[in-house]
């Protein structure tokens, strides 16, 4: 009697996720990836050495973890290295003048660029909240100031690390609105 053998089955092998794809890549690959979405390399470096992280929430709560222990100077670090905040297409050179105008006002007044982090905010509306903001910080002292930009850095990290989890962390080119 002949054995017969079961023709090998094809497995279907789903591709890897975002998450595992950031797990499984090599430490220097991931801090560069992760500076993308921070420019601390301690925050960037603090996330890739504990990989490999079980789900997105352990992801997303480490890195509000590492983005809460940033010393001053990793958080000016971090802020150098933030691009502008985008305007969308076809916002009215009015915006742009008076956006320019609040942008120099605060870099003057606290030394770094204004970071706000827009996720929520419907792209015709950015240019209005971005305003809004930055008069609105204005009034802050300089540690309360410290405090919000570190609050928002840390929003905008958290949104482009989902984002990157997903397969999309393309940080948009800014445009100066000078």
């Amino acid at each position: 009697m002949h054995g017969h053998t079961a023709p090998p089955t094809r497995q279907h092998t789903q591709p890897p996720t975002g998450l595992e794809r950031f797990n499984s890549a090599a430490a220097g690959e991931a801090r560069r990836t992760l500076l993308t979405c921070c420019g601390s390399p301690r925050w960037a470096h603090r996330i890739a050495e504990h990989r490999p992280y079980p789900d997105v929430g352990s992801l997303l709560a480490a890195a509000d973890e590492a983005a809460y222990d940033l010393t001053p100077a990793d958080l000016a670090e971090a802020l150098a290295a933030e691009p502008l905040t985008l305007l969308p297409d076809g916002t009215h050179s009015a915006a742009h003048t008076a956006l320019s105008a609040a942008h120099a006002a605060y870099e003057s007044r606290f030394g770094h660029m204004f970071v706000i982090c827009l996720d929520d905010i419907a792209p015709e509306e950015t240019a209005d909240q971005v305003l809004a903001a930055i008069r609105s910080r204005l009034a802050n002292d300089t540690e309360e100031e410290r405090l919000l930009a570190a609050e928002e850095l840390r929003r905008l990290a958290r949104g482009r690390l989902r984002r990157l989890v997903r397969g999309s962390c393309e940080r948009p080119v800014a445009r100066r609105a000078r």
